[in-house]
């Protein structure tokens, strides 16, 4: 017997007649766990030479440019901007842990290390190409002046505020001391009758 198109296994058999298996398409649920099953078996496929090559080739253009202060209207000066402008996945500058345990580099991990030392080197010249961190800095410079002048006028302020209760110390003993000598001048003790003059008689030759 030729059989065609349907597959009969000792399963199929029901009363001695054999049944059809029903091979329809997984659909719903089904098809949710078969795709699970499926991905679960699935492996990333490695980079070929040539992806690899023209990857590191956009990550090193985008990192010049990004070094440059070329910077995007929502990015800085960091992996991230350099993961988004260079179109690849910011986890492969990152070193990765195998199923087994092991560590292994990122594909793109000596790229990222060469972008942060080249940046570390341009902030230790003083040159910052993110305009952001020179604003930062010229921020953080006008604080230091602001804080200064605060300080040479709350100095100021003190040196003042002293000079006011010196004054107002001096007024208050003077005014003191005028009422006092004013106090003396209107005791009847201090007033004195000054003896007269007395007339002496004038004669002359006749006598």
């Amino acid at each position: 017997m030729v059989m065609t198109g349907t597959i009969f296994h000792d399963h199929d058999l029901v009363d001695g007649r054999r049944r059809e298996t029903d091979h329809r398409p997984p659909t719903g649920p089904e098809l949710r766990h078969v795709s699970a099953d499926r991905n679960a078996g699935e492996h990333i496929m490695p980079l070929t030479t040539e992806q690899r090559r023209r990857n590191e080739a956009s990550i090193r253009a985008a990192m010049d440019r990004l070094l440059l202060g070329q910077l995007p209207a929502r990015g800085g000066c960091d992996l991230k901007t350099l993961a988004r402008e260079a179109g690849v996945a910011r986890t492969g500058f990152y070193a990765r842990t195998d199923p087994q345990g092991n560590q292994r580099p990122g594909p793109y991990q000596h790229l990222a290390e060469e972008f942060q030392r080249r940046l570390a080197d341009l902030r230790e010249a003083g040159t910052v190409s993110d305009p952001r961190e020179l604003q930062i800095t010229r921020l953080q410079d006008e604080n230091a002046k602001l804080r200064e002048r605060v300080r040479e006028r709350d100095a100021r302020i003190t040196e003042l505020i002293e000079f006011k209760e010196r004054a107002l110390s001096q007024l208050a003993a003077q005014h003191e001391e005028m009422l006092r000598l004013r106090q003396r001048a209107d005791s009847p003790n201090n007033v004195r009758t000054l003896p007269t003059a007395r007339k002496s008689r004038i004669t002359g030759p006749c006598g």
